[in-house]
């Protein structure tokens, strides 16, 4: 017999408790390439088997599994379906969360979990698994993922570890992040967009941004520069960083034989749109239904990432503000944004662990400052350690006290601002307007961070007073901070250049008057 038949044999002598079925391609594809991945995406459209799958890679590739909705509710029919699969056995099935035993002959454990508020996700902290598998991860936050994705091990050397994420293209902004984990596949701002179904990219985390590496050698970031090298022999063991592996598979209902007879399909093409192109088509850029106290539209901010141009280096405007929010010694990051004009850089990022203290934060800080460019920092928090070294370091420093009363009214010269806080978000709001971004061309990053952060600003009215949704709220829903959002934000506040102030003090002195203080507005 040949290798083949052999292995066919063998798989009639001992039929698997689940198999994918032959006609849905998608998912064959999935439970072929989950042996040879990290992290696997599966989803897109609804009804394409993506519980299916995830329920079978449990019970027939892996031995101590984690399985998470959002909402503990939501578990019920997963659980019910594992009892179905098994013939209506429930046999070691207890506990809360609900744990499963021996559900399989190959799966040990089979556990059962929920992270509905941010912090939720720390209760499974230290919990081994070599399989975890996120069910509809758009409705996750993301640092709730990435965090039950460190625990994710084996001691067994032949058990191959990996984490599944299936989901529905995400209906608000919280839930953009899965487009720029999977960008190749869904991210049309994308070089190689669309990747095909399958392929096997590699990606490592470097001080809080994903960057994407030729395949899976061990690298180094230079130590002073964004930049990694493949011969890290004379590293320590804890600066060398491991990429993992990616990849995405669409599918439809269309791929679901179970699903085609019934009026499932109906049902899906009778959504009102954008529901309709989300969940038929699974199209991730159907419109995402906006907040109705949303400060700005994400259509606005989208239509300023799709101006945006890598500029010339011989015709690119000098760098007039450099917008800082700061973060050290925790879980978010330093997030620097430069403006030259009414062009805005990428992020620079620094993950909060290399802020150690206000002197390396202000280096990092000069060492972006091209141009002689105002630096506009944030001094709630930890923001007054940095501004003071760079005031030493003769860099033109700017600091915003944000809960400081609003400094103007809002572009109709009627509505009141609450705070400062609230004034920089609507200026942003009011410079990405159409009318007035059409005029003047502003053009922002293509960043799904930046997107995020900008379309999860809401506002509300009190007493007649338009104030900007708290830092705290905005938290708790992007389960991190809006640094990259406040960074923009900053960027956008104008400041004169400390030459250009004191060439219009001199101006205004040669015209008799001494009393101009070119700070006044400041």
């Amino acid at each position: 017999m040949t290798d083949e038949e052999r292995a066919e044999f063998d798989r009639l002598l001992k039929p698997s408790l689940w198999e994918p079925h032959p006609d849905n391609e998608p998912q064959c594809l999935a439970y072929e390439v989950a042996d040879k991945v990290d992290v696997l995406g599966f989803g897109g459209a609804a009804g394409g088997g993506k519980t299916e799958l995830g329920l079978g890679l449990s019970l027939t590739k892996h031995s101590v599994c984690q399985v998470f909705r959002r909402e503990g509710t939501e578990l019920r029919s997963l659980i019910d379906r594992v009892a179905e699969i098994r013939g209506g056995d429930r046999n070691g099935l207890g506990g809360k969360p609900p744990v499963w035993r021996a559900p399989s002959p190959s799966c040990e454990v089979l556990e059962f979990g929920s992270v509905p508020n941010l912090g939720d996700e720390t209760k499974f902290q230290g919990r081994a698994k070599d399989f975890l598998w996120c069910d509809e991860a758009a409705n996750f936050l993301e640092g709730q993922v990435r965090f039950l994705m460190g625990w994710v091990r084996t001691t067994n050397p032949e058990q191959h570890c990996m984490t599944l994420l299936t989901f529905n293209p995400p209906t608000n902004a919280e839930g953009r992040w899965v487009i720029s984990f999977f960008a190749p596949w869904l991210d049309k701002k994308h070089p190689d967009y669309p990747a095909p179904p399958g392929q096997i990219r590699w990606f490592a985390t470097v001080d809080g941004v994903d960057i994407e590496v030729p395949d899976d050698r061990p690298f180094v970031m230079e130590k002073g520069e964004r930049r990694y090298r493949f011969d890290p022999d004379d590293y320590d063991a804890e600066d060398i960083i491991q990429p993992q592996s990616r990849t995405f598979i669409p599918s439809r209902v269309s791929d679901n034989p179970f699903l085609m007879g019934t009026n499932y399909l109906r049902q899906l093409m009778a959504l009102p749109e954008p529901m309709r192109s989300l969940m038929l088509k699974g199209d991730f850029a159907a419109a995402i239904e906006d907040d109705p106290w949303q400060c700005i539209p994400t259509s606005w901010v989208e239509a300023a990432m799709e101006r945006w141009r890598e500029p010339d280096p011989t015709k690119k405007k000098p760098m007039d503000v450099l917008g800082a929010d700061i973060a050290m010694r925790g879980r978010d990051s330093t997030v620097l944004i430069p403006r030259h004009g009414w062009w805005f850089g990428h992020p620079i990022v620094y993950e909060g662990r290399l802020c150690i203290d206000g002197p390396t934060t202000a280096g990092f800080i000069a060492a972006a400052v091209r141009d002689e460019a105002v630096v506009h920092i944030d001094l709630f928090g930890v923001g007054a350690e940095p501004y003071g070294h760079l005031k030493e370091l003769g860099i033109q420093t700017i600091g915003f006290n944000v809960g400081d009363p609003a400094r103007g009214l809002a572009a109709d010269g009627h509505m009141r601002l609450f705070d400062l806080r609230t004034e920089l978000i609507w200026r942003m709001r009011e410079a990405l307007e159409p009318r007035a971004a059409e005029r003047t061309g502003i053009a922002l990053p293509p960043d799904q961070k930046l997107l995020a952060d900008l379309c999860a600003f809401k506002w509300e009215m009190r007493g007649g007073v338009i104030k900007a949704v708290d830092r705290k709220t905005l938290v708790k829903e992007l389960g991190r901070s809006p640094d990259y959002g406040s960074a923009a934000v900053l960027a956008l506040a104008h400041t004169e250049k400390r030459r250009a102030a004191m060439r219009l003090g001199r101006q205004a002195r040669r015209n008799d008057s001494p009393e101009y203080d070119p700070y006044r507005d400041i």
